[in-house]
């Protein structure tokens, strides 16, 4: 079953392979990519406004099983001892804690809730208190987008409860699910993901997922995160898995990328990657990516996706400068005001931006501001 898209996609100009995408990468300047970026978006999407959503991330808890290398928000649940001395006490938000950032967050005109957790053991959680955590937030607060539980999550939640993926997402769309967002993608090859990701989903268990949630009527995001110990080719192979998803199923609203944040994890004190070796890591080194690497990459992306209407500005892991400029380099939407951010600011990195601050720096890009909800549907007039 594939999900109608929202927007009607212009006729392609031409489709790239992995090869032409690795050429551009090699051969073309910074400015040649952003100008082609432009003309792909401009093409897509020649209002003369760009969009951001007004959500709070909430963390419902931070326990987790994953063994992930790059993240220093996850505790160990009881019993597990993972062997880090860095990691914060763990905790499970209260159904009233919850309910007291949602109304913080429609306090402030905010439309939607982006939820995620770790992949939390049975014996702390049971399924019914996710269903009944949905029924909640739809009782009490019925106007709130709910986008939460990424494929992980969704994919420990058929491994523990012992119930198919497509009944997991079934029982909770039921229960209030709107909407699934693209967290947990990383890199999407295995290589990558056996190194960075220990016990979370594989490759093809991340895009069952996505999948089955597409089959099932629900639209979701889809992300990737670059810049440790990937390389290149790899960059443009997880491209293409996600194009190759899109043609199946036409579910994903957008595309986000940002890069690895390293800060004090155990990934980021890893010897930094030698620049004369670009494309062939060997899971020793990191190929860190800087400003110049993200805009580069997100042009790429933008001109081998041609089957996803909206990218996000990653200002959040960029800063607002850069994410201005990839305005310029195939992103449409300046992506969440995000209220709250716990993950990325574990890690070290910490940019905040108001209501205010984003309308003013889609401005000063030299767009209109047009607040948008989960859709890419206009909250006030065009």
């Amino acid at each position: 079953m594939s999900v109608a898209p929202l927007t009607v996609l212009p006729p392609r100009i031409a489709r790239i392979s992995d090869q032409d995408a690795l050429g551009l990468y090699t051969d073309c300047s910074i400015h040649e990519l952003g100008r082609r970026a432009h003309e792909v978006t401009q093409r897509l999407h020649p209002e003369p406004f760009r969009t951001y959503v007004v959500d709070r991330n909430i963390n419902y808890a931070n326990y987790c099983t994953a063994k992930c290398i790059f993240c220093n928000f996850k505790a160990d649940p009881p019993g597990m001892d993972t062997g880090r001395t860095d990691l914060p006490d763990g905790y499970v938000l209260s159904f009233a804690e919850i309910g007291r950032k949602i109304e913080e967050l429609l306090a402030i005109g905010g439309t939607q809730v982006l939820m995620q957790g770790g992949l939390v053991p049975a014996e702390l959680l049971p399924f019914e208190w996710y269903l009944d955590l949905l029924r909640f937030m739809k009782r009490e607060y019925p106007s709130i987008h709910v986008h939460a539980f990424s494929p992980p999550e969704i994919h420990a939640f058929h491994e523990i409860f012992g119930m198919t993926v497509r009944d997991v997402l079934l029982r909770l769309q039921e229960a209030g699910l709107d909407s699934i967002p693209g967290g947990g993608g990383e890199i999407l090859v295995d290589r990558v993901r056996r190194k960075i990701a220990q016990g979370k989903t594989d490759t093809e268990q991340y895009l069952s997922v996505m999948r089955e949630a597409h089959g099932v009527g629900m639209r979701t995001s889809i992300t990737m995160m670059f810049g440790h110990i990937e390389t290149v080719p790899e960059r443009i192979e997880h491209l293409r898995r996600v194009r190759d998803l899109q043609d199946e199923t036409g579910g994903f609203t957008a595309f986000i990328c940002w890069t690895f944040q390293p800060g004090d994890t155990p990934l980021g004190r890893v010897e930094q990657f030698d620049p004369a070796h670009v494309g062939l890591p060997d899971g020793r080194h990191l190929m860190l990516a800087d400003a110049h690497e993200y805009l580069k990459t997100t042009a790429i992306a933008r001109l081998y996706l041609d089957n996803i209407p909206n990218f996000q500005s990653s200002w959040v892991t960029q800063g607002v400068k850069i994410g201005q400029l990839a305005l310029f380099f195939g992103a449409n939407d300046m992506g969440s005001v995000m209220m709250e951010e716990n993950v990325v600011s574990a890690a070290g990195t910490t940019y905040h931006l108001t209501e205010q601050e984003i309308r003013a720096a889609i401005l000063e890009a030299g767009w209109l501001p047009k607040k948008r909800n989960f859709y890419y549907q206009l909250l006030e007039s065009a």
